[in-house]
């Protein structure tokens, strides 16, 4: 599991809890006290979403979701960066050929791909092309799993409306008893708290969290991109190695460039 991701969501919901404690409010009853409510406007957002989409979005989306939860450590790119500049020292000594007798070790599958269709000869617009081409359809992936929860975030404070006014028509059908108002205007507002919990607590977050995600994955692909294409262009070591360190956020830079030195 992502700690961060976890973190963050119960920090928000122990802040709400903690408020709505101070203020001598019972939490635990008001949020889970109607089960109908969060039945509702959990499902009804869930299938709002999945009929505004296609079956592959909503097979995308809870992929998405397991990935904002699980997370896992960001690429490495400093490390991508020396295994880079190692292939361009070796292509440069003894020519783009040798280089396929070092692919065993490349993990990254993209980097794998890359480098075998420039060591094939792959023309180097026809190249970038094709690794562009790839970048890009990894991105439009990543867009729809995000979009998959911002729709939901939009539609779920709707569908807290919805059960709050359901409630409402139910109370004033039954206005014999006027003891019971109180305490059922309160049910009936429980769904509008959780509309606005799960887009705000839950789809808000995990949406943004694949943006940012995305984001940095698809900046990785680009650096592979550019060490590729140097490479095949007999690129020098520590000319590549200071272009790449671009990607590196200023205190990796440095680090980095002392280690070229």
């Amino acid at each position: 599991m992502d700690p961060l991701t976890i973190a963050g969501i119960l920090i928000a919901l122990a802040t709400t809890f903690g408020a709505m404690f101070m203020a001598g409010m019972d939490p635990v009853g008001i949020f889970f006290g109607d089960p109908g409510s969060i039945l509702l406007v959990f499902f009804g957002s869930m299938g709002a979403t999945a009929a505004s989409g296609t079956l592959p979005d909503l097979k995308n989306g809870m992929k998405a979701m397991v990935k904002a939860f699980a997370g896992g450590a960001p690429p490495d790119s400093a490390a991508s960066i020396e295994q880079l500049v190692g292939f361009a020292d070796i292509a440069r000594r003894d020519g783009l050929l040798t280089l396929e007798s070092s692919l065993d070790e490349v993990e990254d599958e993209f980097l794998k791909r890359g480098l075998m269709m420039a060591v094939d000869g792959t023309d180097p617009e026809e190249l970038r092309e094709t690794l562009d081409l790839e970048l890009s359809q990894m991105a439009a992936r990543h867009r729809a799993g995000a979009a998959f929860f911002s729709n939901a975030a939009g539609y779920a404070p709707a569908f807290g409306v919805a059960g709050t006014v359901i409630g409402l028509i139910d109370m004033l059908s039954n206005l014999s008893d006027p003891g019971a108002l109180g305490p059922a205007l309160a049910v009936a507002f429980s769904t509008t708290l959780w509309g606005v919990f799960l887009a705000n607590y839950i789809y808000t977050p995990v949406s943004m969290k694949l943006k940012r995600s995305s984001a940095i994955e698809v900046a990785f692909r680009e650096l592979l991109v550019e060490g590729i294409l140097s490479i095949q262009a007999g690129a020098n070591p520590r000319a590549l190695s200071g272009k790449l360190s671009a990607y590196l956020p200023p205190s990796e830079r440095a680090d980095e460039e002392q280690q070229s030195a």
